[in-house]
């Protein structure tokens, strides 16, 4: 099939005439991904045995929880990519009303670490996530390495994103 008979399967026609189409096919499984991610990770939250926390605060969680080191909020924000901060502030105050981390403040620095709850909870999601997605991956025609560069081919694009941004907004 030549280039030109390609299927365009895009969220946005207008977006996708011209040159670059492809971008917005991209932008479009991006947006798919991302709903589809922010459904699952509500529902394996639910499945592991809680169930009114947004994406972001699974996200948050689970950040907090990496590595067993402590965090402040501009180190959660940079590893997630977060530029509004409020959302992510927001976060930590329901996970620290639910019991699920906890903040020490060290001189004019928070630092929010997981509780014992919190910590369970994520080792709880960990074995939903197993047996609910990791296993159906496995029978996927994909595999780890390829998830791997789908993962760093991402990372690249999000940098893309980031730099357009920045031109977007000095216009």
């Amino acid at each position: 099939m030549e280039k030109s008979a390609k299927r365009k399967i895009v969220s946005s026609r207008h977006l996708a005439d011209g040159e670059g189409w492809e971008a917005s096919e991209f932008e479009f499984g991006l947006i798919i991904a991302f709903n589809a991610f922010s459904r699952w990770m509500v529902k394996c939250m639910a499945a592991a045995g809680h169930t009114d926390m947004s994406p972001l605060e699974i996200l948050v969680l689970h950040n907090v929880n990496h590595r067993g080191r402590d965090k402040r909020l501009s180190d959660i924000c940079f590893l997630l990519n977060i530029d509004d901060t409020h959302t992510v502030n927001y976060a930590l105050r329901k996970l620290s009303k639910a019991q699920l981390i906890v903040s020490e403040k060290r001189g004019k620095e928070v630092f929010y670490s997981t509780s014992g709850e919190g910590a369970s909870l994520c080792e709880e999601y960990r074995t939903v996530r197993e047996r609910c997605l990791i296993d159906g991956l496995g029978r996927m025609d994909i595999s780890g390495e390829e998830l791997s560069a789908i993962a760093a081919s991402l990372r690249a694009l999000s940098g893309q994103y980031d730099q357009a941004s920045r031109a977007a907004s000095s216009l």
